[in-house]
């Protein structure tokens, strides 16, 4: 807690806190939703001043809601026991089993392989390869599993004599740049690939009961995935940068020799293998599968995968495919972090503070709701550029559920909006930890990613606002002008 933001932020959220939790009292406004409210400021503080780490800030609801009579503490703690929680463990857990065998890495690299051979082809292969795992596992450890791939593949680039001058700092620094902005955009397509898609489907579950199911979110999200990652390639390898040279002098020798070091399939990655795909089989075919098994759901069969590979042997071994000790390793921070939203969005519902702050939005009413989507899709993207994603989704979607009610919009038009918006901040490595990881390869400057991402930000806002407005209502049918009488 060095920085000056962090040592003011440490002092002005629990003032702040008392000075509304005293003096800002508005008439409709109740007391348990004004505790919510002064809780709210003081941990939207800490989040973006980083006074402390944000998991342990993502506590303070726990001993702020029960101490001022928002929630009780039974209330308050069942929200980090969410079922979105466990879903997104179980998960996490499928993903260290593939990590701890090889297995990502060897998918990475057949990608590459069967993609590149240009320079350019190269990129996407990196890009395809990139989203696809992270689409599955956590961005962060999809871009840190890449890193070092991306590097060995500089290098060859570097060390062959055949390769033009300057040719190698520029392909550099696309490829760190290709790695971290498609670990961020291959998170989009799938309700496990980034945390704030839980959020999302853990407000609408609590808010109006609305399950949106992994094959609901990836018949949305596959295609923005899809259609940002070709964009992002075609952006960054025809406009960002130009490369003289074409050919890849090697490179598909060193993809090759490092598929060769990995040898034959071992057995155990035969066997996460078959869990992993069956697990995303059984996500994708539930709705069909609850015909003969109605409890079933996503977060049953994240778990059974989970049980599954603890039961499974590794060949000639005394060890399970994955241990305890193992699994222990999972980003317990990032779960705090997603339970603490989540008892910020009970206390905004059960309180009533949601559908007040929605009645302050009036002024919104009339206004075109394409424009109203551009501008939050806006928004949301550059505010997370210095906040957390996850932490800005918790913040801002128990707001726009009550002010969707306010203004006569279906609520999923400004959910889902500032659900993909959170996932697609390029310009700094503070902004995803992907962006971070690539930053620390030395390749990049702060300007080389403001000078490039500030372009893939704003083609991320306009696609974002075309999909979300015509092809979601499409998907999800439902009217985009109207709430819903049986949300209410």
């Amino acid at each position: 807690m060095s920085n000056r933001p962090a040592r003011i932020g440490l002092i002005t959220g629990p003032l702040l806190f008392m000075l509304v939790l005293i003096f800002f009292h508005p008439e409709g406004l109740s007391k348990e939703a004004n505790a919510v409210l002064a809780t709210t400021v003081w941990i939207a503080i800490w989040w973006i001043s980083e006074a402390l780490p944000i998991a342990v800030t993502a506590l303070l609801p726990m001993i702020l809601f029960p101490l001022t009579g928002a929630l009780s503490l039974p209330t308050t703690t069942e929200q980090f026991g969410h079922k979105y929680v466990f879903l997104y463990m179980g998960g996490f857990i499928i993903a260290i089993a593939i990590e701890k065998w090889g297995l990502h890495r060897r998918i990475a690299l057949r990608i590459i392989n069967m993609i590149g051979s240009d320079v350019k082809k190269i990129i996407l292969g990196f890009m395809v390869a990139t989203a696809f795992m992270s689409m599955w596992i956590s961005n962060t450890a999809t871009s840190v599993m890449m890193l070092p791939i991306g590097m060995a593949i500089i290098s060859q680039l570097k060390d062959n004599p055949a390769t033009e001058i300057d040719e190698n700092e520029i392909f550099g620094k696309a490829l760190m740049l290709a790695i971290a902005y498609s670990a961020s955009i291959g998170g989009i397509a799938t309700l496990i690939g980034t945390p704030p898609n839980l959020v999302l489907a853990g407000v609408l579950h609590d808010t109006y009961h609305i399950e949106i199911s992994f094959a609901k979110w990836l018949m949305f999200g596959l295609p923005i995935s899809a259609l940002l990652l070709i964009l992002c390639w075609k952006y960054l390898t025809s406009f960002a940068f130009t490369f003289k040279q074409k050919s890849f002098p090697g490179g598909k020798a060193e993809i090759r020799r490092l598929l060769n070091e990995l040898g034959s399939l071992k057995y155990e990655e035969k066997l996460v293998l078959i869990v992993f795909v069956g697990t995303a089989i059984l996500w994708i075919s539930r709705s069909l599968l609850q015909k003969w098994i109605p409890a079933l759901d996503d977060t049953i069969i994240a778990m059974t995968a989970s049980i599954i590979l603890f039961i499974l042997p590794a060949k000639g071994k005394k060890e399970k495919l994955i241990s305890w000790e193992e699994a222990v390793r999972m980003p317990w921070g990032i779960i705090l972090l997603f339970g603490g939203g989540m008892a910020l969005a009970e206390g905004f519902s059960a309180t009533g503070l949601a559908n007040w702050i929605g009645g302050q939005m009036t002024s919104l009413q009339g206004l075109s709701i394409f424009l109203l989507v551009f501008i939050l899709i806006a928004a949301v993207n550059f505010l997370t550029e210095i906040t957390s994603n996850l932490a800005t989704t918790a913040m801002l979607l128990p707001i726009l559920a009550p002010m969707a009610l306010t203004i006569n919009v279906h609520p999923f038009i400004l959910m889902v909006s500032a659900t993909v918006a959170a996932s697609c901040a390029f310009m700094l490595p503070v902004a995803t930890p992907p962006n971070a990881v690539v930053f620390g390869s030395g390749y990049l400057r702060i300007p080389d990613m403001v000078r490039t991402g500030i372009f893939m930000n704003i083609i991320s806002i306009v696609l974002l606002s075309f999909i979300v407005y015509f092809l979601l209502p499409y998907l999800w049918e439902f009217v985009p002008n109207q709430f819903p009488e049986n949300f209410k």
